[in-house]
């Protein structure tokens, strides 16, 4: 979800949302009250009192029954002024956006937002009989994904993305979204369409999402494959995100800028001076890091054509620290860095002893358990401060 084509898919899937939403609000018919708006202009001073609510309830069971609370309740309050509850509930949710605890809410809800919609799909199903008329439309009806693809991929090409991120993309929205279910389901309520016809769209929606899913798992493979053909379409300005970097002159790397990246990484420039770069997928974290004085790149290691946007003179890099959190990540990085010619030393952390066998056959010379490296750090400082009283 950090990588540029995930926020880019996640962005267009929002305005579908929206746009759903909006069609929703309008398909009662009613015109709303004078009190909505109201009920508008008080939401906004209400902002800040919200938020404080939702840091009051702590992390625990109080957030999520709030959550619950401000979704349905907010709802039933929108429609007591004549406004959809729906649009309700997706205004509420946008005051507490920018709240720094908003993820973690969204996390606790997420399994409430799944069980709902299996129960909506459950509901489709029980709709209407499956006939093979039905399945036969379906299949003419994913038969035009590709054609989804494609136009998906052109029109974000001619935004200056590049030919990676716009495919990578396409892919991402190749199958039809759910909030189309959402959509026919309310038109069959109202009578603008048959019973048929939304099971029509709902088994096209599930092919949709069978199909799509093994192309989204080969990606990568997928575009590597067809990475000549698909570079013709690029324009010749690609976004700032987009265009290449550049590292300096450096001797050591730090991949990952967490807390064990970030401590590796003051600990090096002590050592070696400016002559470190640190990279990170986190868009916030590099500017926080660079406002501080540091030397930091944003990019994505499992992102192929990160490597040949990454300048940076692999003969002189002398050490290269892998310490990102994710030990499919570091193990990519460090097939792709030997793959490269570099020839320093590699080295790298790991959470379990698996996993660091297979950093050491990637090519890493030296692999450190986390958990294993931290026991024994802190029973030396607890031993030490133990001594260091005795004597006292």
């Amino acid at each position: 979800m950090n990588a540029v084509y995930g926020r880019i898919a996640i962005g267009i899937l929002i305005m579908q949302d929206i746009a759903a939403v909006v069609f929703l609000a309008a398909s009662t018919g009613k015109v709303p009250s004078l009190w909505a708006l109201l009920l508008l202009a008080a939401l906004f001073p209400l902002r800040p009192v919200l938020g404080k609510m939702l840091e009051r309830c702590g992390h625990g069971e109080l957030m999520i029954l709030f959550g619950l609370t401000l979704a349905l309740g907010g709802a039933k309050l929108f429609e007591l002024v004549g406004i959809k509850g729906d649009l309700g509930a997706l205004i509420l949710g946008l005051l507490l956006s920018t709240h720094p605890w908003s993820s973690e809410l969204a996390r606790h809800l997420l399994g409430f937002k799944d069980l709902f919609l299996v129960g909506f799909f459950l509901t489709i199903g029980l709709s209407g009989p499956l006939t093979p008329e039905a399945v036969g439309i379906a299949v003419l009806l994913v038969a035009l994904v590709p054609v989804k693809v494609a136009f998906f991929f052109w029109l974000l090409a001619r935004f200056r993305l590049r030919a990676r991120t716009a495919f990578l993309t396409s892919l991402s929205l190749a199958n039809y979204s759910e909030f189309g279910l959402i959509v026919a389901a309310i038109a069959m309520m109202n009578g603008w369409m048959s019973s048929e016809w939304l099971i029509i769209i709902a088994v096209a929606l599930a092919i949709s999402f069978i199909v799509a899913a093994p192309l989204n798992t080969r990606a990568h493979q997928l575009y590597t494959r067809a990475r000549e053909s698909l570079h013709g379409y690029e324009v010749r300005e690609v976004i700032p995100a987009e265009q290449p970097i550049d590292a300096g002159n450096v001797a050591v790397v730090v991949f990952g800028m967490g807390r064990v990246g970030g401590g590796a990484y003051d600990s090096m420039r002590e050592r070696v001076g400016d002559a470190v770069v640190g990279v990170d997928i986190d868009k916030d974290r590099v500017e926080r890091l660079r406002e501080a004085g540091k030397n930091v790149v944003r990019g994505s290691v499992t992102d192929p054509d990160f490597w040949d946007r990454f300048h940076i003179d692999y003969n002189k890099v002398e050490l290269v620290m892998l310490a990102m959190p994710n030990h499919l990540e570091n193990l990519f990085a460090a097939g792709q860095l030997r793959k490269l010619g570099y020839k320093g030393r590699l080295a790298a952390v790991a959470k379990y002893p698996d996993e660091v066998a297979a950093l050491q056959e990637a090519g890493v010379d030296s692999a450190f358990n986390l958990y294993a490296e931290a026991g024994a750090g802190f029973a030396e400082d607890v031993a030490a401060v133990l001594a260091a009283e005795r004597a006292g």
